[in-house]
């Protein structure tokens, strides 16, 4: 019996998943006040090197500027920020 069948196999994996790319909210300061800020713009500013399925944005650093964000998934304190700070945060 192959070894890869005799261990016993754990847990869950989705293979159908979509694996986001992960982005920080104090990523957001490389861009200018009002700007409309989605996957071609964080590819063009060079924040992402490859996105294939989307963009989720999570909370980690703050938001000084007026922005208005599109992406894919936002944590919750991702968009308290970007809100807070007078921005949009409009999912994809």
């Amino acid at each position: 019996m192959p070894l890869a069948r005799r261990i016993p196999k754990r847990g869950f994996n989705n293979i159908f998943a979509k694996p986001l790319e992960a982005v920080n909210v104090s990523a957001l300061d490389k861009f200018e006040d009002g700007e409309v800020v989605d996957t071609a713009a964080l590819l063009k500013k060079g924040i992402l090197s490859k996105c294939s399925y989307g963009v989720k944005f999570l909370g980690e650093g703050d938001v000084n500027k007026k922005l208005t964000v599109k992406a894919a998934a936002f944590s919750a304190t991702a968009k308290e920020k970007i809100e807070a700070a007078g921005g949009k945060a409009e999912v994809i």
